[in-house]
């Protein structure tokens, strides 16, 4: 397996630790005023969604994951009893991932929506939504007469059942742009 010195450190790399993948989140040089200089890393375990704090001195190595860890296009197509079901777009394969896996960012997602997937050892272990989904709100309280001061939100229901917090003046029936990683209201979207 190709080793990755400390020197090359940077946040995005995948590497093998204990034989499990992981995606390095940060990594800070730190040079003490004696010793060998450090690299303080946070790392993200890329099957169990956890992160770990770790320290390398100048001169270790790891073991390189990226060849391993592969990403691409696929298909959000349904939910069923286990989770979530997706398709690979080149080879047409569905898999399951668990809400666990999927986490919060699954709830913007309508059936069809393309995002990516990141396999590892040729099994899906996750999945990104696309950076912003145009959704259609489907519940909606009438704004207060009167309240149309600047930054008055309200929470609206849109139709994958998510909860977004939008500006007074959205009502239902509207399609409104979200981020799907924070679920956050970007704009209302005019046809």
């Amino acid at each position: 397996m190709p080793q990755i010195n400390t020197g090359e450190f940077r946040k995005g790399i995948k590497v093998t630790i204990d034989g499990e993948p992981y995606e390095m989140l940060e990594c800070n040089f730190v040079k003490p005023g004696k010793g060998q200089a450090l690299y303080k890393t946070k790392l993200r375990n890329l099957l169990k969604g956890t992160i770990i704090d770790r320290t390398y001195r100048s001169g270790d190595s790891l073991e390189s994951a990226s060849a391993d860890v592969h990403s691409g296009e696929g298909q959000y197509l349904y939910r069923d009893a286990n989770g979530y079901v997706f398709m690979d777009n080149e080879t047409y394969e569905q898999h399951h991932l668990s809400e666990e896996v999927c986490g919060d960012q699954v709830r913007f997602l309508l059936e069809g929506a393309t995002c990516q997937l990141l396999y590892w050892n040729g099994r899906l272990i996750g999945m990104t939504p696309p950076q912003h989904v145009v959704l259609e709100v489907v519940e909606a309280e009438p704004a207060a007469r009167g309240n149309t001061a600047t930054n008055v939100t309200k929470p609206v229901k849109v139709e994958t059942g998510a909860t977004v917090m939008v500006p007074a003046f959205v009502k239902q029936g509207d399609k409104i742009k979200v981020d799907a990683s924070s679920g956050t209201y970007i704009e209302r979207v005019r046809e």
